[in-house]
């Protein structure tokens, strides 16, 4: 208990903007280990087809019912999470191109000070097993290991995201993997996150694993023993899946026709894939836990679940995919259990992903940057007295500026209009990205966009002068566009505070 109060006050005068305590005042304490588990793609209804995550972490932990990201997109997001930035500060906007991915990241030096670092200089040993930024290790050699990770091994070459048939840089050395049952890439990176685990335990010295697992995200390949799970679920038929009136919704929505009968039976094939594959992720948790129980320090360590963003399938006639502003998209899962955590408690400030790096680094006690838009998120998780709290957070999205080397996902405007995404590049990290200068202002895609997510309404701008506004209270579906119609005070409020 010592070393928590310590180390959590640690964080609060770092955030304050004063300088860690000294090492010596926590000598006495054994410091937490944390293992941060990070889905791919997982939309927060899918938590109920992972029974070992509900029993070991809900059930055991602290549920955010009101946890966003700040872009619903993967190489944004995993960047905020390790610099505790908005993507705005960051420059990573996209996975690709001009404004986005591993290759912007490398070029501006964001790696030289990420959660990492600080972890590793305040003594722990720090590892990254599964995928990293969208691009990574291109413009980088393949041998290439960012600052700060003591363990390491993530794709540089093969199809990582399809589980199977792919090479690891593990610590410096390629490693290829295989169609094997035990190539599996889930599998795999738990068991080398177990692995490394042990030794920093038999070492005697605290670590952060950071497990980043490629489920659910397209292609969604099960684990084999999982193939054939689940053969009658359909993506869920929620009052706003093939929405019937888009009257009020921005241009890209309203020109959209309505779900055809193929785009339904390929959301649903995409949705059994979803919930099969999740379930080695599931099993991970559980053998995880396991490891920790056996080396004595499941007691000792934070284990935080998330995933980098959400994911619609057939909501507001958006095929499948991300990068909008609503519920689907944003709201993903966060779940924390360890020291001091209470068992089956539900938070419902609101938190986002810019908020990960400072929470790891106070439970770590390591000193945070000035440059952090974040805070830590133990004084909600520990049940810590506080003054205040944020009372929106922002959400953004851009388009992806065109380069000689472009990557980025396939996006609703590529699956409405019938286009097939090409294959990844090196690496097979580009998530499904196609190369060559791709340009994402055509007719569907998703314009850029800034907006608050409050505790009780979602408001956007777009930058084509379009506006969406919902109370979330009595419209939680986002059926009733309210920016026509909503008394001119809110919404010169939100637009302020914007």
């Amino acid at each position: 208990m010592q070393w928590r109060v310590l180390g959590l006050a640690a964080g609060f005068f770092a955030l304050a903007g004063f300088a860690r305590l000294p090492r010596h005042a926590l000598a006495s304490a054994s410091p937490p280990n944390i293992l941060f588990v990070l889905a791919d793609d997982l939309d927060a209804a899918e938590l109920d087809f992972m029974p070992h995550v509900q029993s070991l972490l809900v059930d055991q932990g602290v549920s955010f019912s009101n946890y966003f990201v700040s872009v619903s997109l993967c190489c944004p997001s995993r960047t905020t999470m390790l610099r505790g930035q908005y993507s705005h500060n960051t420059g990573v906007r996209t996975n690709g191109g001009g404004n986005g991915g591993f290759e912007f990241a490398f070029a501006m030096g964001l790696e030289k000070s990420t959660v990492a670092t600080w972890l590793q200089a305040s003594g722990y040993r720090t590892a990254l097993y599964g995928k990293y930024l969208n691009g990574y290790p291109n413009t980088a050699p393949n041998n290439y290991v960012p600052p700060g990770w003591t363990g390491w091994g993530s794709a540089v070459m093969g199809d990582a995201y399809s589980e199977f048939d792919y090479t690891l840089n593990e610590n410096g050395h390629p490693l290829r993997y295989g169609s094997r049952a035990s190539d599996y890439g889930t599998d795999v990176y738990s068991r080398l996150a177990a692995a490394f685990m042990r030794r920093a335990t038999a070492a005697r010295k605290p670590f952060f694993v950071y497990l980043s697992l490629y489920a659910p995200h397209v292609p969604a390949t099960p684990a084999p023993r999982h193939a054939s799970l689940f053969p009658d679920a359909r993506a869920p038929r929620t009052p706003s899946f093939d929405e019937l009136d888009v009257s009020d919704k921005p241009t890209f929505i309203r020109y959209r026709p309505r779900l055809r009968p193929r785009a339904l039976l390929r959301l649903d094939s995409l949705y059994r894939s979803r919930l099969r594959s999740l379930q080695a992720v599931d099993e991970a948790v559980a053998g995880i836990v396991d490891t920790l129980r056996a080396i004595g320090q499941l007691d000792n360590t934070y284990i935080v679940f998330a995933s980098d963003n959400g994911f619609h399938m057939g909501q507001h006639r958006l095929v499948s995919g991300k990068e909008s502003a609503y519920e689907e998209d944003i709201r993903v899962p966060l779940i924390v259990r360890g020291p001091g955590v209470p068992a089956g408690r539900t938070v419902e400030d609101l938190a986002g992903n810019v908020d990960l790096a400072p929470t790891f680094a106070s439970l770590g006690g390591a000193a945070v940057p000035a440059f952090v838009d974040g805070r830590s998120l133990a004084p909600l998780f520990l049940g810590t007295p506080r003054s205040s709290w944020r009372q929106a957070y922002l959400v953004e999205h851009w388009p992806e500026e065109a380069s000689a080397d472009s990557t980025r996902e396939p996006t609703d405007a590529d699956q409405a209009t019938g286009r097939a995404a090409l294959g990844a590049g090196r690496g097979g990290l580009a998530d499904g990205g196609a190369r060559g200068g791709v340009s994402r202002a055509r007719p569907g895609a998703i314009p850029e966009f800034h907006a608050l997510r409050t505790a009780t309404h979602t408001y956007v701008e777009y930058v084509t002068g379009e506006r969406e506004l919902y109370d979330l209270a009595a419209d939680p579906f986002e059926l009733n566009n309210l920016a026509a119609t909503a008394d001119s005070a809110l919404l010169q409020s939100l637009a302020s505070r914007l």
